[in-house]
């Protein structure tokens, strides 16, 4: 058995030896062949430069700037399948030694063999030890600069806005142009990416504006020099992807209204195995507030004690476009409030009508931006006396920004002029502290805004701010935020009562108490209201007579919302784990853990749904 291990050891030794050469040279060569540094790319550069208006001449520089990348990819991807490897042999290397020398004291004195002689003596055995232990550094030292430079590589790559697929290949002449011209764009690139990283850009629309446009389907004439000229019939990808038509402006969609019109939405995905992953980005500052969507543009907001922040990512990439931070504005406290770890300083989702998009904090810090990322206003509306911390999100109504801030002093309801921030309307209310979130209803033919709050649910002109009716019968501490569908108000509170009332006339119509949601909120149809407890019960309420039609016992509390969509509901308990339901019965279809903690409520857009769990942000997107 010894002889085993021995024979073993020595050849796993030679292989070691071997791999962590051939691996050293493939590294040494990546360095040197990189997109980033060429001598073609100043040729290219300089022909670049001087054919600035050409924009035949752009199309073939930028999609072959990723092809090369491609091919870098390839080959970094098989290096680092080599570093694996190399690790794994010279565990098997260590392990045969140990075996192999595991009774040699104990061994009785006899003849060795020339090569047992030689690996029981104590320099033979450092000599190997040494060699292996080199080679392992060979190969951990080879894993962490190539580590480092894929990510300097990666972070120029994804200024690359084109994500088509890569052209087919052509003829031999024309694949060798290909790969004389693929790195011209880098260059450009790598010089946009200090402008970045010093600041130089304002604004991701900047950023843009510097890159090359692409334009579909041309015919693509590059010259090498005076005397070569290559020419391909090339189908490139648009620089822009498809705009989105579905948008999902406000806490739990449009209106707030925990429904979506989107179609084709997954029913399945896995954020290990990127299953219907689209992308997953990191968010770099924590919050409890849903995506919001609109165009190519998804919202969110993080805070901490340093800062408070508005995040716009790119709907189809999950690339950081831009951040637009809530400081410098007059009244704003010096420290941050106390509040409790289950809301934070980021807890209310912002608000957007595709012009502006709008956020709040805990502090009382309002700020709103356009599309490009540019502040346009901020102002302090109050340091809000809450002892869990500010969470009742934000809804635009054109213009409009409405703000529900009901605290222990001085509850009012307010309206700004998206614009510049102006109030256009103030209304003082009776109400005590709440963490409800406003919606717009179709009401009596009208649209109507409906607040929630304790000890009422009240319906006013979002216009001017008068109360069209209201109706005492909430109590305790609402965060559920109202629902309404085919002209009906719904809403619920735990320790209160779930409740419909007559959008037109104020009346109430029915109430049950049998489930009660404590964080969620209430999401409705024409048939049902849907209904997710903070002790596991889920519930369809009948919409017209109050009955319990179907409950579920899932026995995992949930905080985020119910949303119907494509003729499903959408649920995600505190676990991550998925629930989706038939709308028109509330029969599971599937169940499923994602592995991440989600409080936010998903938001829903063409095909695609975007979540923010406790450590990133995901898009799922179903596989064709």
């Amino acid at each position: 058995m010894r002889k085993l291990y021995r024979n073993t050891a020595i050849v796993t030794a030679v292989f070691v030896l071997a791999l962590a050469s051939m691996l050293g040279v493939s590294y040494y060569q990546m360095q040197h062949v990189s997109p980033l540094e060429s001598e073609v790319m100043e040729t290219l550069k300089a022909l670049n430069e001087s054919n600035d208006e050409n924009q035949k001449l752009q199309q073939q520089i930028r999609q072959l700037d990723l092809l090369s990348r491609k091919a870098y990819f390839v080959q970094e991807g098989q290096l680092k399948t080599g570093i694996y490897l190399l690790v794994g042999m010279v565990t098997v290397l260590v392990a045969c030694l140990a075996l192999y020398y595991k009774d040699t004291k104990n061994l009785p004195e006899k003849e060795l063999d020339p090569i047992d002689e030689w690996m029981t003596k104590s320099h033979a055995r450092k000599y190997l030890s040494w060699a292996a232990g080199a080679a392992a550094l060979v190969g951990i030292a080879v894993f962490i600069f190539q580590s480092v430079g894929t990510k300097a590589l990666t972070a120029q790559s994804d200024d690359v806005e084109d994500k088509s697929e890569m052209p087919q290949e052509g003829t031999e002449a024309v694949q060798d142009s290909l790969q004389e011209i693929a790195l011209a764009q880098a260059d450009s690139l790598k010089a946009a990416s200090k402008r970045e990283q010093s600041g130089n850009f304002s604004s991701y629309a900047e950023q843009k504006q510097a890159r090359p446009k692409v334009k579909a389907d041309s015919t693509i004439i590059v010259k090498i020099d005076s005397a070569k000229v290559v020419e391909t019939d090339t189908a490139v990808v648009a620089e822009e992807l498809p705009e989105l038509k579905i948008a999902s402006k406000a806490f739990r969609g449009n209106n707030s209204s925990g429904t979506s019109s989107a179609r084709g939405i997954a029913t399945s995905w896995n954020l290990k195995s990127k299953k219907n992953i689209l992308w997953q980005s990191t968010v770099p500052k924590h919050g409890y507030n849903s995506p919001v969507i609109t165009g190519h543009n998804v919202f969110i907001t993080g805070a901490d004690e340093q800062a408070r922040e508005l995040y716009c990512f790119d709907v189809w990439t999950g690339e950081l476009k831009w951040t637009v931070k809530a400081d410098g504005i007059s009244g704003s406290p010096s420290s941050m409030p106390k509040v409790n770890d289950d809301t934070g300083l980021a807890a209310s989702t912002v608000a957007t009508n595709g012009s502006e998009v709008a956020a709040i904090f805990a502090t009382g810090d309002v700020i709103c931006a356009n599309m490009d990322g540019k502040r346009l206003w901020a102002k302090n509306i109050g340091l809000p006396d809450n002892h869990y911390g500010y969470a009742s999100s934000l809804l635009m109504f054109g213009n409009i920004l409405i703000i529900q801030y009901q605290n222990n002093s001085d509850a009012r309801i307010l309206a700004l002029n998206t614009k510049n921030g102006n109030q256009i309307w103030s209304k003082a209310t009776k109400d005590k502290i709440a963490w409800s979130s406003p919606i717009i209803a179709k009401l009596g033919g009208k649209s109507t805004l409906v607040v929630m709050g304790n000890p009422a649910i009240a319906a006013y002109n979002p216009g001017d701010g008068a109360e069209l009716w209201r109706v005492d019968c909430m109590s305790g501490e609402v965060g559920s935020s109202p629902a309404s569908a085919d002209g009906l108000v719904f809403g619920a509170s735990e320790y209160a009562t779930c409740i419909a009332i007559d959008g037109a006339t104020g009346e109430t119509l029915w109430e049950a108490s049998d489930y009660l949601p404590e964080c969620s909120s209430l999401a409705a149809t024409k048939d049902f209201v849907f209904c997710a407890t903070s002790y596991g019960m889920v519930c369809a309420y009948d919409a017209k007579t109050g009955e319990v039609k179907k409950e579920h016992d899932l026995t995992t509390p949930f905080y985020s919302s119910p949303v119907v969509v494509d003729g499903k509901v959408y649920l995600f308990s505190n676990s991550g784990k998925v629930y989706i339901f038939k709308s028109s019965t509330f029969d599971l279809i599937t169940s499923f853990e994602t592995g991440e903690k989600t409080f936010a409520t998903p938001a829903f857009t063409d095909g695609m749904m975007i979540v923010r769990t406790d450590e990133s942000l995901y898009c799922v997107k179903r596989e064709k």
